[in-house]
């Protein structure tokens, strides 16, 4: 029987031929019946490449036997032609079930992927090497933070394994951990001493002008809540009777749309705590001064909210993050001894350190910041220093 070979007198296999110019070809047809070529200057690996290239590809038996790995796991070729933007849309559109402020986390996404080059490379065409170097990129070329960059990858790692689950690539090339490729540069948010937290109240209730909001900063100290949980409460929220708060909501504003109420951040974010006396006082001040405009506003079948601003809008977050901030220049413009940077979202971390450090139950206080996983608890909200080991070692010590 006759057999075909190269030039160099080597048998070729089925749909391998040498052509005129030396290159090596190799016919097949993909899962889809599309017949295709793959083509080489080398048949085999140990092959030298010709002397005026100097860039050495694979050669045509190793570009054939990915190819025949991809027939027989039925890998859909050139990865359904789908672009890693075309891939983050078809992943997002699965996702149905997914709150405002994530479907808007996952339009930045788009929008960035849609500017950015990355984004029209085909998914096939990309390896972990290329994952992490445009990871760097974002960071260290485009400016772009952490938890910015941590976002993108959280919608780009789930996009690549639903490529994975259906047959489109072998291999996730978002698998990786971002803080192994680039700076995690977030700002650490502490909680701040209880030095710093009675001068800042002290400061607070003594000022003019900003005496008004002491007592819901005092409130934000002393139970944990979230901002958006705390803007979110209604008179009837507020159970003076059984000294409780019902917390089963939060509010929100979002340009055009508005005002808009959600559930808590997590399931177990619906909780009733209890409140202090010193809590429920600032409570009845603030319910006995509060100004609604003529006509109470009404979000979502919500009435009887406790702050409002000037123009008689209810206060939400981005206005307690301002008053804070204007709060802490004012207080550094007088004081030399600088106060750092306190936030509503500070004053939670302070809350749960404080607890914690008074040896509070770890489960109870789970309960009390509205946690779904203790881990976030004992690992992201309470900042233990070198004076708090100090204290429990000589704590222990002594018993």
């Amino acid at each position: 029987m006759y057999k075909r070979r190269d030039n160099r007198g080597r048998i070729l296999h089925n749909g391998e031929i040498q052509m005129a110019d030396g290159r090596y070809r190799f016919k097949y047809t993909d899962t889809n019946g599309k017949v295709k070529y793959l083509f080489s200057y080398r048949l085999d690996h140990n092959d030298r490449m010709p002397a005026d290239f100097k860039k050495r590809g694979p050669s045509l038996r190793e570009l054939e036997r990915k190819v025949q790995a991809d027939l027989f796991d039925h890998i859909v070729p050139d990865g359904g032609n789908l672009t890693v933007l075309d891939l983050a849309e078809k992943y997002i559109a699965t996702k149905t079930n997914v709150r405002l402020s994530t479907r808007a986390g996952y339009k930045t996404v788009l929008n960035i992927l849609k500017k950015d080059p990355f984004g029209s490379i085909r998914i096939d065409k990309v390896r972990i090497s290329d994952a992490k170097i445009w990871l760097i990129k974002l960071q260290q070329e485009d400016g772009r933070g952490y938890s910015s960059i941590h976002s993108i990858r959280g919608v780009l790692r789930p996009a690549f394994q639903l490529a994975v689950d259906d047959d489109l690539i072998r291999k996730n090339p978002f698998s990786f951990e971002v803080a192994s490729v680039i700076v995690n540069d977030s700002v650490r948010r502490d909680a701040v001493s209880r030095k710093d937290e009675r001068r800042f109240l002290e400061f607070i209730k003594s000022d003019p002008h900003f005496s008004q909001y002491y007592e819901g900063v005092y409130i934000l100290f002393k139970t944990g809540l979230r901002i958006s949980e705390f803007c979110g409460l209604t008179i009837s929220d507020i159970d003076f009777e059984n000294h409780r708060i019902r917390i089963d909501h939060q509010i929100y504003k979002r340009g055009r749309m508005g005002y808009y109420i959600l559930p808590p951040k997590t399931e177990a974010g619906n909780r009733i705590i209890p409140m202090t006396p010193d809590v429920e006082e600032c409570f009845r001040t603030i319910i006995a001064n509060r100004k609604p405009p003529r006509k109470e506003p009404v979000v979502d079948g919500k009435m009887g909210f406790l702050y409002f601003d000037k123009d008689g809008s209810i206060m939400y977050a981005l206005h307690w993050e301002h008053y804070f901030k204007h709060i802490r220049e004012k207080f550094n413009s007088i004081y030399i001894d600088q106060i750092p940077a306190i936030t509503p979202h500070v004053c939670r971390h302070t809350y749960c350190s404080n607890m914690a450090k008074n040896g509070m139950n770890p489960k109870t206080l789970q309960y009390l910041m509205g946690h779904s996983d203790i881990s976030v608890t004992l690992n992201t909200y309470t900042h233990v220093k070198y004076e708090d080991v100090a204290a429990e070692v000589t704590k222990l010590g002594a018993v």
